[in-house]
């Protein structure tokens, strides 16, 4: 029995987060449509305004994906080398591998 009401408080506590969520996705959805409407540029600007605003958070987020897959890359290509040498070092004392 208590681990229904667990259950079920665990549900509404999902469910309530939920909502909160979606309000704000709401709240900001609707704030960037009166950004717009009210603009002081004329709608072709506002448009180009958005794209290239759009391209640059692109651009930002595709460069910060290649420094953590270079540095991923790095990181990997250093263990396996360390894996390597721990390897040989086992072989060459014993013979045979103890990994």
């Amino acid at each position: 029995m208590i681990f229904v009401k667990l259950h079920l408080n665990l549900k509404k506590l999902i469910m309530n987060s939920g909502k909160v969520l979606l309000g704000i996705l709401a709240g900001a959805a609707a704030g960037a449509l009166a950004g717009i409407l009210l603009a002081p540029a004329k709608g072709s600007k506002t448009r180009d305004n958005i794209s290239q605003k759009g391209e640059d958070y692109y651009d930002s987020v595709k460069n910060k994906f290649d420094e953590l897959l270079d540095d991923l890359t790095e990181k990997f290509e250093k263990v396996k080398e360390d894996t390597f040498k721990y390897a040989e070092k086992k072989l060459s004392k014993s013979g045979k591998a103890e990994i």
